[in-house]
């Protein structure tokens, strides 16, 4: 797994230093494209269980662009910091970081089911990952955290704005016919255009992108072997 960037910060923190660290991480944002040919992408999920003290991690690399599995990874971990909106990277990236360790293909984008510069301080999960580990990273989100949008048509691949304020912070997309759209944001080193297209191809008729709902799959089969 690649390092840090810049000097990592600790984890267990309160949540005013959260917002802090936040306020200081937004300025290291890439919002335009850096990375090189994409060969292979992952999707991230992140579930909970034992009501909410255990985070599980799902990692699924897959080629790109003919989206053949490759390596799909799991972790657990133990929950430190209580779950306050805004600030679920401090959450949930502690147990992607373990997931990402076991990688053996390390992928060159990272899909993140949550938002990326669509945040109230404009880093969520997925830019806060994706500064952290300095990778590429698209946040798709499956529902609306801030700002507005006008309606999107009904057609695979209609987008609107995200809108807050006077800043376009996401969009709203449409990626199968008569299902709500999705919520792509800017991660890290990858600019909008860039994030909805690679979205697009990777998907596969299901609202969620190739491999997100492959990450998705694995954690709940795990789940349900534990049963």
């Amino acid at each position: 797994m690649p390092l840090p960037s810049i000097p990592p910060h600790p984890w267990d923190v309160s949540p005013e230093e959260a917002v802090a660290l936040q306020m200081q991480w937004r300025e290291r944002v890439i919002r335009e494209d850096c990375l090189g040919e994409i060969r292979t992408v992952a999707g991230v999920d992140v579930g909970f269980e034992d009501e909410g003290r255990v985070a599980r991690a799902a990692v699924v690399v897959l080629d790109f662009p003919t989206l053949v599995p490759r390596q799909k990874v799991l972790a657990r971990k133990a929950v430190a910091f209580p779950y306050i909106p805004g600030l679920l990277s401090f959450r949930e990236v502690p147990v992607i970081l373990e997931a990402l360790a076991q990688l053996e293909v390390w992928p060159d984008v990272l899909l993140v089911d949550g938002q990326g510069i669509a945040h109230p301080r404009r880093l969520g999960i997925a830019s806060h990952l994706g500064v952290w580990c300095d990778v590429p990273t698209v946040g798709v989100a499956k529902s609306r955290l801030i700002g507005w949008h006008a309606p999107v048509d009904d057609e695979v691949g209609a987008w609107q704005p995200l809108w807050d304020g006077d800043e376009i912070v996401g969009a709203a997309l449409r990626t199968r016919k008569g299902a709500k759209p999705v919520y792509v944001s800017v991660g890290h080193r990858v600019s909008l255009p860039t994030a909805l297209d690679l979205v697009l191809r990777c998907g596969r008729g299901y609202r969620l992108a190739e491999p997100l709902r492959l990450a998705h799959q694995h954690a709940s089969e795990w789940e349900k072997g534990q049963k």
